[in-house]
């Protein structure tokens, strides 16, 4: 099952996606789960969809894609988490997850634009695999972990390098305006199926920039899980970046930014492909 979060004729709502067609299952059911983060925390994934059945359609034209979870509680990243990123940043092998935080007012939807900020020109991209926790836990065992994922989507978890390069610190170059863009959707687990051999890229203008799988990731799902949760409870709606593969822009040379006019897609194979134009911030 595919589900987004999206206006309609300027109104908020969520629905399935099956092919060009979205289902308007969020009306349907707007007494019971005011947004898709509510439908994922009652887990009744079987009831929306029952209602897909009698819901609206609309072609997917006609949608203003939202970032999949508009309010998540709290987006979880992980930064160094394929090798050929570690290496190309020097940075040193470590034995847990290196995790910082986005804030939910930084996310920006499918087809919206990426911000260049005013105060800066060092806008990178970071093509992702977003986990959208679906069962409330603490302390997370790992043989567990899969039991509290709702589904997975496409994250482009922008990055201001020189903002977050200031210190060792990565919060205030992850956490500028419309730069985190999630979507178009997110696709439940057992539709996805299995995770490793699935291709992630980024391309850039059409050019393929990030080119990995999401086996090569160093720490797995379970293991981010298990750790998150040890020092911060999940709640249904939380959305944890899996970390980016090499190829950033910052590593190059010369270095290549997203720039005003470009577009930048992430696609993971099965899942759907996330598309981006790139626009100064007013």
């Amino acid at each position: 099952m595919k589900l987004a979060s999206y206006r309609l004729a300027g109104e908020s709502t969520w629905g399935i996606i099956e092919g060009d067609t979205a289902f308007h299952v969020g009306k349907t059911l707007s007494g019971r789960y005011a947004d898709l983060k509510g439908l994922i925390a009652a887990q009744a994934f079987g009831e929306a969809a029952e209602a897909r059945t009698r819901s609206a359609r609309s072609p997917l034209a006609e949608l203003e894609w939202l970032p999949v979870i508009p309010n998540p509680d709290k987006v979880f990243c992980v930064g160094l988490n394929y090798e050929t990123h570690r290496k190309e940043t020097g940075r040193a092998v470590v034995q847990h997850p290196t995790i910082f935080g986005r804030f939910a007012n930084t996310q920006t939807a499918h087809m919206a634009d990426i911000l260049q900020p005013r105060v800066s020109t060092n806008l990178d991209y970071e093509g992702e695999l977003a986990v959208v926790i679906g069962k409330a836990g603490r302390y997370i065992e790992h043989e567990h972990a899969f039991e509290h994922v709702a589904g997975y989507a496409c994250y482009n978890d922008g990055s201001v390098r020189d903002w977050q390069h200031h210190t060792h610190q990565f919060t205030p170059g992850k956490n500028f305006p419309q730069t985190g863009a999630f979507g178009p959707w997110m696709m439940t687990p057992e539709e996805l199926g299995e995770l490793a051999p699935l291709r992630i890229q980024t391309r850039l203008n059409g050019e393929v920039v990030q080119d990995a799988t999401l086996g090569q990731m160093i720490f797995d799902i379970p293991t981010v899980i298990k750790y998150c949760s040890s020092f911060n409870p999940l709640e249904p709606g939380d959305v944890i970046l899996m970390g980016t593969p090499g190829g950033v822009g910052v590593k190059r040379t010369p270095p290549l930014w997203m720039k005003p006019g470009d577009t930048v897609e992430v696609e993971i194979e099965r899942l759907g492909t996330l598309r981006n134009g790139i626009a100064a911030e007013a």
